[in-house]
């Protein structure tokens, strides 16, 4: 081996990396990305579960249980609502991820050393959160209860209490077996449907420009909207055949069952795919060749994987990373998915997730349609 040819090689492919920056940006910038992400977005130490509390008693032994639940540092925000009717519905809604319900007279009964029971409500749709939430307010209770019962030894003098001081009652919403399964193929369903359209778009324009054939379109008669269009659709009918084989496959062979109404399903489905198609076109019209565009992609699906809540909740995220996930669109789309699946809720507790997914499927296709005809012109 001759070093000077050794060096010339090397040489030649520092100029060649040099030629090509965003390829050498998303490489060393990548690293120290998924780092970051990784080491604030992978956890399972769940806190900040939204609680939403109804005191129907309404007096200080009640107030005094939700405040140790409170004080335990896992349950916030905590909110306090009229009734059970409302309480539900911040579960369907997602804005609460556990509700605790004080019966009329459980202060009587605590006065009278008997057995007063209150009701612990967790949504089943993430058992990751409910079993911390379920775990937490149990052991909670419990502790309570042994403090309550030693204040009746002192002030019976002496004499053996009755039983437990505070019976907690639980019970789990949507997934009453807090089923792992029934909240990972709605994500996974999401998540496939992302990926495939952005990377059959990602390419479609680098393609025709790496063949040649984008310059053939260009001297024929058909305008920038027309060939986008042209483009898109056939993607569109793909994808569309895509939502079509993973619902199919998740509902008749993992047996996660589409408890609400199956055409919003697709329409919203529909909406995501528009936005994900979008995005594939807009990487297609920035990279210069296919490699730079599955980079994008990459770059791209990555974090979404991680910060989306696809498989850690973002409950467990620090603040900055969990507001960062807000900027992702497959935050929203993993909402409806399992709003509608498992939850079986309408556009009444879905419109939360539902503008700002619209918001970012008319930004993106408005943004790639510009680029595009820039391409073309």
């Amino acid at each position: 081996m001759r070093w000077h040819r050794l060096t010339a090689v090397i040489r030649k492919e520092f100029i060649q990396i040099l030629r090509d920056p965003p390829s050498l940006v998303i490489s060393l910038a990548m690293p120290v990305l998924m780092l970051l992400l990784f080491g604030y977005a992978v956890t399972t130490d769940v806190n900040n579960i939204a609680l939403a509390v109804l005191d129907q008693d309404r007096q200080q032994p009640g107030r005094q249980l939700a405040a140790v639940l409170e004080q335990t540092g896992y349950f916030a925000p905590v909110y306090h609502v009229e009734s059970l009717r409302e309480l539900e519905g911040m579960l369907d809604s997602g804005r609460a991820k556990a509700g605790l319900v004080i019966p009329r007279g459980y202060a009587r009964e605590l006065r009278r050393g008997e057995e007063a029971q209150a009701q612990f409500l967790v949504d089943g749709s993430d058992p990751l959160i409910a079993r911390t939430a379920l775990s937490t307010a149990e052991i909670t209770a419990r502790v309570y209860s042994q403090k309550l019962l030693l204040r009746q030894l002192e002030a019976s003098g002496g004499e053996a209490p009755r039983g437990p001081a505070v019976d907690l009652r639980t019970r789990a919403y949507y997934n009453p077996g807090l089923e792992s399964m029934k909240f990972n193929v709605p994500g996974l369903i999401g998540l496939v449907l992302q990926n495939i359209t952005i990377m059959l778009t990602a390419f479609a324009l680098v393609r025709e420009r790496e063949r040649g054939t984008l310059e053939q379109l260009m001297v024929t008669p058909v305008r920038g909207g027309e060939l986008m269009v042209g483009k898109l659709i056939p993607y569109i009918l793909i994808a569309f055949v895509d939502v079509a084989f993973v619902l199919a496959v998740g509902t008749l062979w993992f047996g996660v069952p589409v408890r609400g109404s199956l055409p919003l399903l697709l329409g919203l489905a529909l909406l995501f795919l528009v936005f994900a198609l979008g995005l594939g076109i807009l990487f297609s019209t920035v990279a210069r060749t296919q490699l730079q565009a599955m980079q994008m992609a990459m770059a791209f699906i990555l974090p979404s994987v991680l910060l989306s809540g696809f498989i850690f909740p973002r409950e467990a995220m620090p603040d900055p990373i969990r507001w960062l996930g807000y900027a992702i669109p497959m935050t929203y789309f993993l909402e409806i998915l399992r709003g509608i699946m498992l939850k079986g809720v309408g556009m009444a507790y879905l419109w939360r997730d539902i503008v700002p997914l619209t918001v970012f499927g008319v930004g993106v296709v408005g943004l790639a349609a510009l680029r595009f005809r820039k391409q073309i012109e």
